[in-house]
This record gives structure tokens, C-alpha cells and sequence, in this order.
């Protein structure tokens, strides 16, 4: 018989006291500490009778933020040197309101040896990386791997959108070849 499962309809905050281990176990947004059982986060309490555990339903989403391991699409704002900054738009296919700032170093770009970042990407350029730290208070992301690159570039002479040939790109409007590390589906809907 499935567990009855009710909602107490009680708002609860951070650290607000639930209830003790003899009466209940802990559920999804709670917590145990020395035989007290506490809200992890804002929500409403939810009380599994007949499973005897209390999980708090969370009021609010969680933020979406860059974190290790994630798969981020992003504009690059400027790139000279040995760097890149990356304002990040989408986190794994989540499109933010507001645009984190990630840092592409030339030597997390490409499996070969770089000499200047503008031979990775230059400033409008669409690139799909992966955050590889976040300890720092930017993003370090990387475009070393399968899938990762620019997916979307623009000639650095009239602006028109950059066409795929072989492995450079090649203005329509005014024939310019300018090189990028060029993701493997280059040119596809970024949607």
C-alpha cells in the first residue's frame, strides 16, 4: 500500500525545527543533527504517515549556476592573449535571465599548442564549453572535448556569418578565411 502522504500546509525556513528521530526520519529537504530533525530549506513541510518521514517541498527553484561538469553556451565578449571572457547565456540547454561571466584560458581551448587566443575565438562568437572550476570567483571553462567550440562565428571584416570549409571558415559576403576551434556541428540551430 503506497505511503499516505499529506501536506501540513506549515511554511518552514532554514534551520526551523521539524520534528526528533524517534517520531520521524528525515526526507528530501531535511536534515538530522543530534537526534533533531531541521528544514534545509524554504518550503512546506510534507509528512509520510506510514513511511514516518518529513520532507520539506521546496517554495522557490533553485538557482540555476554554472557548476562543474556542466555544458554552457555563451557569447564572447572579448578574447586577446592568452584569454577569453565568455558571458555564459545557457547552462545545460537552461537559458539564464541574467548572464554569468566564465574565463576561456588558451591552454584549456584546444588539444593542440595555441599561440593567441584570437586562432580560438574572437569577441560575438558563439562558443559551447564545459566549466572545468569554479573555485574562482569566474567560471573556468574549457573547449577541449567532443562537441566543444565555436558553433557560431562572424567575420572579423563585414560581420556576415562565417561558412564552414573544411576546417577554416569562409566569409560569403567578402571571401575572408579565418580560422577558430570549431565545434563538430558548427552551423547547426542553436536552439
Amino acid at each position: 500500500m503506497p505511503g499516505r502522504i499529506r501536506e501540513s500546509g506549515q511554511l518552514v525556513v532554514p534551520g526551523e525545527k521539524l520534528g526528533v528521530v524517534e517520531e520521524f526520519s528525515p526526507g528530501q529537504g531535511a536534515y538530522e543533527e543530534n537526534g533533531t530533525i531541521y528544514a534545509q530549506l524554504v518550503g512546506h513541510t510534507l509528512v509520510d504517515l506510514s513511511k514516518k518521514v518529513v520532507s520539506v517541498h521546496p517554495r522557490v527553484r533553485t538557482p540555476i549556476v554554472p557548476t562543474e561538469g556542466a555544458t554552457v553556451l555563451g557569447v564572447v565578449m572579448n578574447a586577446q592573449g592568452r584569454v577569453a571572457t565568455v558571458n555564459i547565456l545557457k547552462i545545460n540547454n537552461h537559458a539564464l535571465q541574467t548572464p554569468f561571466v566564465g574565463v576561456l584560458h588558451i591552454s584549456s581551448s584546444s588539444p593542440r599548442y595555441e599561440k593567441d587566443m584570437v586562432d580560438v575565438c574572437k569577441a560575438l562568437d558563439i562558443v559551447r564549453a564545459t566549466v572545468m572550476n569554479v573555485k574562482n570567483r569566474d567560471p573556468q571553462l574549457t573547449t577541449i572535448g567532443r562537441g566543444l567550440g565555436v558553433v557560431k562565428a562572424f567575420c572579423s571584416r563585414c560581420g556576415h556569418v562565417l561558412i564552414r570549409k573544411d576546417h577554416a571558415l569562409q566569409c560569403e559576403s567578402c571571401k575572408n578565411i579565418e580560422r577558430r576551434k570549431i565545434a563538430e556541428d558548427y552551423g547547426a540551430d542553436l536552439a
